[in-house]
């Protein structure tokens, strides 16, 4: 809901990401946003509920259910731009955890919490950094998953979440109190350079 995805998506577009963590919600939106413009029927470019709208949310998930996937929606031609797109293009790995919360959930969800820690855990060898942004609840997951030594950038603009995630342990942790959909264009622009 940030209109930071394009920032994001360019991220994984010039292979800065090596993996994706997420929800159902992140690749949900980001999908419907790339359908139908919108995000839980919201016009994210005039800030107006969207005529219909409110089926946006759901048709995404079964026109995904429909192609089998996400690589698949991706791979027919459903899903032409976005982050799910630059993760199936760029053949980066992405691990959805799902959620009791979940609408749907997406085919690539994984709904046993118990998979979804351990598919994290194969993905986290050999990371020497994690940028969690935005999601507590999933970023103290991964970071229940970390070493100490592995550089965390924790960013969520509610300040308690990000001194809940520093307080992990680690003493590579650091925090920016900050919205996603300012830190990531930012972050965009400065790799670029």
């Amino acid at each position: 809901h940030t209109r930071a995805a394009p920032s994001l998506a360019e991220i994984i577009r010039n292979g800065y990401i090596d993996v994706l963590f997420a929800g159902n919600a992140l690749a949900t939106h980001d999908i419907e946003y790339n359908l139908y413009g919108t995000s839980l029927g919201m016009n994210l470019d005039t800030g107006t509920l969207a005529v219909g709208g409110h089926r946006h949310h759901i048709s995404t998930i079964s026109e995904v259910i429909r192609a089998g996937s996400i690589k698949n929606a991706v791979e027919c031609g459903l899903i032409k731009k976005g982050i799910m797109y630059e993760c199936v293009k760029n053949n980066v790995p992405f691990v959805l955890a799902g959620s009791i919360r979940d609408d749907g959930p997406l085919p690539d969800v994984i709904t046993d919490t118990m998979v979804a820690q351990d598919t994290m855990r194969k993905h986290l060898h050999g990371v020497d950094m994690v940028i969690m942004i935005g999601t507590l609840l999933h970023s103290i997951a991964v970071g229940n998953c970390l070493p100490s030594y592995v550089k965390t950038i924790c960013v969520d603009i509610n300040p308690a979440s990000v001194t809940k995630l520093n307080d992990r342990g680690s003493s590579q942790a650091i925090g920016v109190v900050s919205d996603a959909g300012a830190f990531l264009p930012l972050l965009a622009k400065y790799l670029r350079e």
